[in-house]
């Protein structure tokens, strides 16, 4: 942690020092993101998983504590982070339509970089693939030239999970031998070296680079080395805190995890639906296996992070890290993501920027060495500075932009379908390198998610646009987490915020991890409130209705 002092000299130095150090005019950026993973790191106080290298990005970084996506789902919530708007205004809920046809032509993240001078590069998932980015990863809007892809990603659906008895199998625990593997190899594997090699040769180029690397675990299937299982034996994995579903929890909330379920050694359990629950032992090996995903996703993001040291671009690179949504592991009787509750919404949000949250480094001195979590499991890094108010990953883009020096993004109309570049999200760069002990004032954060009924049905996890009949918009503040479900017409994009089909309200001071649903007894208060123009806005003026109801014991 640096000491005012620090930070002066640190500032001052950069100043003297910029015209040597950047030959190049700016800063480059290194944008790494993680697929599925909830802050299940150790720089987030976790208890269990081992993320050394993250941690030490974080000793080095602002962290932000209560970071949230717009939607817990990829392809939304990468199309929503890399354009700063939110889903509404992608008009993207599932993976079937590209924003630039379907709702306007924003532009991108990498794109406004590329279009001030950088080189643009895209390594593994960074875009949604498919549809949802044209089938081009947005390229040529997005990237300076062609995105990379692992070749071995292509048999990560395939049979070649090797049971106990030999037979191979397209699992959802699939611990491997690499030798063995098609192509000897997996797909994070090449992710790291395809960004090693673009560092090494973006090094002594004329123009800054925006690197976008993109890991594919923790994602399922857990197709990882299996070596990883050792960090986490399974005698020592213990269930979700609350792995029952909630007794009020509305159906319309809940996430059948339909995905978990067309796993082959998944359908073997030949399990009840909607709510299973998966057998016990079962649910601790999910466990294991999504910590040991994290350990190996966590080595490679260690692996890019030294070749950027050992290149001497540490200095002059931001460093971003964070993931497109989190992931349920058995809370609230829920796997995978597809709902608003905080461990499906909540994600790691970590920024580096040499200088400013942490010292330049002296000559010769290390920035971030490799730590190799089988052998240094005793290694300790520092905090980091801690922010502790809700942010969200539309803010991301405003940031990025605001630290490297670029022309600042205005702030988007109601509606912006027309308008090419702005930003549903605020820069967070004036706050980097700043120590947060609590949080000043309210904050909120919001996210949502669509369903096709009210009942629970095979397509609840995610509905195709046409099929959308309600949309739970959803408000993280401080105290609460708020959820309203209601009319969606998919046809024309609307929700009805007065046709109020269920709700859900949870006070985190009493109930951190959201079980106790207490919606129900303020509902009458809806019935006094109209709706706002903007929903965000609505979930604001029933929040504090709420809360001074509670306050007052009001009888509403």
């Amino acid at each position: 942690m640096l000491s005012q002092a620090q930070a002066w000299l640190s500032v001052l130095l950069l100043h003297f020092m910029e015209p040597c150090i950047f030959a190049k005019g700016k800063f480059n950026v290194l944008f790494i993101i993680a697929d599925d993973l909830r802050p299940t790191l150790g720089c987030y106080s976790d208890p269990v998983v081992k993320s050394p290298n993250i941690d030490q990005l974080a000793s080095r970084s602002t962290v932000f504590y209560n970071a949230y996506a717009q939607q817990a789902v990829c392809g939304p919530s990468r199309t929503s982070f890399l354009t700063s708007r939110r889903p509404d205004t992608t008009k993207l809920y599932d993976f079937n339509s590209y924003w630039r046809v379907s709702a306007g032509n924003y532009t991108t993240l990498p794109q406004y970089f590329k279009e001030n001078g950088y080189t643009t590069l895209s390594v593994g998932k960074v875009f949604h693939p498919g549809i949802a980015s044209n089938h081009t990863d947005d390229y040529p809007y997005s990237w300076s030239v062609p995105t990379y892809h692992p070749p071995s990603f292509r048999y990560e659906k395939r049979k070649v999970c090797k049971n106990k008895d030999g037979t191979l199998h397209s699992n959802l625990l699939c611990p491997v031998n690499v030798s063995e593997m098609p192509l000897r190899t997996l797909p994070d594997l090449e992710n790291a070296e395809e960004a090693i090699r673009l560092l090494k040769q973006m090094k002594d180029t004329e123009s800054p680079f925006f690197l976008a690397v993109g890991f594919y675990k923790p994602h399922i299937p857990f197709r990882i080395p299996q070596e990883y299982l050792k960090l986490y034996p399974i005698e020592n994995m213990t269930l979700a805190p609350d792995p029952d579903v909630p007794k009020k929890l509305p159906d319309v909330a809940y996430n059948p995890w339909t995905d978990i379920r067309e796993r082959e050694d998944v359908k073997a359990l030949n399990l009840s639906f909607p709510y299973g629950p998966i057998p016990k032992d079962f649910q601790l090996r999910i466990r294991q296996h999504y910590f040991a995903s994290v350990s190996y996703m966590d080595a490679q993001v260690g692996k890019v992070l030294q070749a950027l040291d050992d290149l001497d671009l540490s200095k002059e690179t931001i460093v971003a890290f964070t993931s497109d949504h989190g992931w349920s592991l058995g809370e609230h009787g829920e796997w995978a993501k597809y709902s608003n509750f905080d461990v499906a919404t909540r994600v790691p949000l970590i920024v580096y920027k040499p200088g400013v949250t942490s010292p330049l480094p002296r000559p010769g001195e290390k920035t971030f060495s490799y730590v190799d979590v089988f052998e240094n499991t005793q290694e300790q890094f520092g905090e980091g500075y801690k922010v502790h108010r809700m942010v969200e990953l539309v803010d991301v883009f405003p940031t990025l932009a605001s630290m490297a020096g670029l022309p600042l993004l205005h702030h988007c109309p109601v509606p912006s379908f027309k308008v090419q570049l702005c930003t549903e999200g605020f820069s967070l760069a004036r706050i980097l390198g700043r120590q947060e002990w609590t949080i000043k004032h309210q904050s909120y954060a919001y996210s949502q998610y669509p369903r096709p009924s009210d009942t629970i049905q095979q397509n609840s996890d995610l509905p195709n646009l046409a099929d959308i009949r309600v949309m739970g918009y959803s408000l993280r503040s401080n105290d609460y987490r708020y959820t309203l479900w209601v009319s969606f017409d998919p046809v024309h994009f609307l929700a009805n915020l007065t046709d109020i089909h269920a709700g859900e309200l949870y006070i985190l001071s009493e109930d951190p991890g959201q079980d106790n649903n207490i919606f129900d007894e303020f509902t009458r208060a809806l019935l006094k409130l109209g709706a706002q123009p903007q929903w965000t806005e609505s979930l604001k003026q029933h929040l504090m209705y709420f809360t001074a109801a509670s306050k007052t014991k009001w009888t509403l």
